[in-house]
């Protein structure tokens, strides 16, 4: 499996099935046939984009995703595999009763792994972790004085190394690019969990009843810095340029796409969060004590 992110936001395509082929079509010609298996996840922002049903039958068939976006090129629906684990009514049932104190254990981790990864990311850029790691020891069980929201005012204020950033800021260019890349990694994420057997709305921390991805909103919080660098780089390079152009677009999905090094290994994100979901579902079974969450530095 290649896991490959396919982006269409430049061209009217056509898509549809031929064999177990995902068979490509612009201007009527086909450009590409890439087999249903090689890809993870399939972001849609052109409007003249259309595909058959049997697409999306195949790319739930094979548990990969399909991302929409809006009008604004910012992503607005995921589509999941509704089955993708021959026991996963049992799994969602543990899942849906996992004990509170349990909850909170699972949350420390995350929040710890997430503030350390900040800190290494501002160690790359800025030379300076911020105090984070004292910050990341800090984390107690489920976080009861909000770490993480402390952590993120130290970072912000430094990742872009610009006192007038606010993360919220709809007409800031860096927060859409931002909010693209975390959607791409969202997806990864959501996608490791269903093959997991798990239900990615039945969240650890993250219980907005209206947020169908709850649980990947959780998971995804440690790598989150890996596509806040990747900004970071991009503003430098565009500066006031910068936009959801293609060149950005594949630069973003590239940072999910990319080799991290874990544990002394290469691996790609898809490889770390498919053990990160299967390391949760044994800990929602009761098969194992220790959740696997390691830290993470860039492999290049």
């Amino acid at each position: 499996m290649t896991n490959r992110v396919l982006d269409f936001s430049q061209h009217p395509a056509h898509l549809n099935v031929r064999g177990g082929l995902l068979v490509v079509q612009l201007h009527g010609q086909e450009i590409e046939a890439i087999p249903f298996e090689d890809i993870a996840s399939i972001v849609v922002s052109h409007r003249e984009v259309r595909f058959t049903q049997a697409v999306l039958a195949r790319i739930a068939e094979a548990g990969a995703m399909l991302i929409t976006c809006n009008e604004k090129m910012l992503p607005a629906a995921m589509l999941l595999p509704f089955v993708s684990h021959f026991v996963q009514t049992e799994r969602f049932l543990k899942q849906a009763r996992l004990p509170e104190p349990r909850k909170k254990r699972l949350w420390q981790k995350i929040v710890r792994a997430k503030v350390a990864a900040q800190a290494s990311v501002l160690r790359e850029l800025r030379q300076d972790d911020a105090g984070l790691p004292a910050l990341a020891n800090a984390v107690a069980s489920g976080d009861p004085r909000n770490v993480e929201s402390q952590a993120a005012r130290r970072y912000w204020s430094r990742l872009f190394d610009d006192n007038r950033y606010r993360r919220g800021s709809e007409q800031d260019a860096r927060n859409a690019a931002l909010d693209y890349g975390y959607a791409v990694l969202r997806s990864a994420v959501a996608r490791a969990l269903c093959a997991a057997g798990l239900h990615p709305s039945l969240g650890i921390h993250h219980q907005n009843k209206l947020n169908p991805f709850a649980l990947a909103d959780d998971l995804m919080e440690p790598f989150r810095p890996a596509v806040d660098r990747a900004v970071v780089r991009l503003a430098e390079d565009f500066g006031a340029e910068l936009a959801l152009k293609p060149e950005v677009k594949r630069r973003l999905i590239e940072a999910v796409t990319a080799r991290y090094r874990v544990e002394n290994q290469d691996r790609t994100l898809f490889d770390i969060y498919a053990r990160v979901a299967q390391s949760l579902a044994a800990v929602v079974l009761g098969e194992e004590r220790q959740f696997w969450l390691p830290p993470w530095e860039a492999a290049d």
